[in-house]
């Protein structure tokens, strides 16, 4: 890939693209998680742009479905001698939590990544019907 500067300059770009990039800005871009209740389960949709399948863990405790990733890259451009032209190296680690519920277990929930899309399928749990009773004040 070759660089070719635009008008306003080389460290202008340079810049511009390292903070348009979702690991500075992850609050705002990584991990959006759309949310369905679809044939008896939630189907959670979670956007991971830059992520692999490996770089991403799922784990069940106490009621909560955690998704963590991180990723770690390294950039580098050289011209046609062999000139380094730029390097540029990032690592973001980030992660979210999910309350499914107690009584959901791990065979409960499947889980599929393609094309920077986890979907996570969790089988929907009928809550317990909540009795009201009486406490009598002594």
């Amino acid at each position: 890939m070759k660089y070719v500067p635009s008008r306003k300059g080389f460290f202008d770009d340079v810049f511009d693209d390292m903070f348009q990039h979702p690991f500075f800005s992850q609050t705002n871009t990584v991990m959006k998680t759309d949310i369905h209740e679809m044939d008896g389960n939630y189907v959670l949709d979670v956007e991971l742009p830059g992520y692999k399948k490996e770089d991403v863990n799922l784990q069940l405790k106490n009621g909560y479905l955690t998704l963590s990733a991180s990723i770690s890259k390294d950039n580098e451009e050289k011209d046609d001698k062999g000139t380094l032209i730029r390097s540029e190296r990032y690592r973001g680690n980030a992660s979210r939590s999910y309350y499914v519920g107690e009584d959901v277990k791990p065979e409960d929930i499947k889980a599929n990544f393609a094309d920077g899309i986890l979907k996570i399928t969790v089988a929907k749990k009928e809550a317990e019907a909540i009795t009201t009773k009486n406490i009598e004040i002594e």
